[in-house]
């Protein structure tokens, strides 16, 4: 009996220092729940950048998206009778039949006004264009690219 005491001890020995299955199974889903935790947070730490970079992607778009709704009113606008008759009341000088166009001048100034001729006095004839040059300083401007000499 002696010898089966001791082979009973030994087997129990043995029985601890080896590990179950239900160990050994919740060894394994421990390591893969962490090795998915560690993969998990560092795919989190890796999107934080593109999250920042779609928040400014998002909120340039919103103001594009605003500057394109203003240039459209505008660009309404510009195309509507009221604008074209603004422009050519003000930039146009243009006045409707039976208006007189008043252009104020400055107060600091006094306005000198040019007399009118009679009918009877000589006229002065005044030259709008500018003068024509040459045609040979003309053909020098095409090939040189530089001013004629002076004769």
């Amino acid at each position: 009996m002696a010898e089966t005491s001791q082979q009973r001890q030994h087997q129990e020995r043995q029985r601890t220092r080896q590990l179950s299955g239900v160990q050994v199974m919740f060894a394994v889903i421990l390591a893969i729940g962490l090795l998915l935790a560690i993969n998990f947070s560092s795919r989190i730490a890796a999107s934080q950048p593109l999250q920042e970079a779609y928040a400014r992607v998002q909120a340039e778009i919103e103001a594009l998206r605003r500057e394109q709704a203003e240039l459209i009113r505008q660009r309404d606008y510009v195309r509507s009778d009221a604008y074209v008759e603004k422009w050519a009341r003000s930039e146009g000088k243009m006045v409707r039949p039976g208006e007189v166009l008043v252009i104020p001048l400055p107060v600091s100034a006094p306005a000198e006004t040019t007399p009118t001729p009679s009918p009877g006095q000589m006229q002065v004839v005044v030259e709008t264009a500018p003068p024509r040059p040459e045609p040979w300083k003309l053909w020098w401007a095409l090939f040189f690219d530089s001013p004629p000499p002076s004769p």
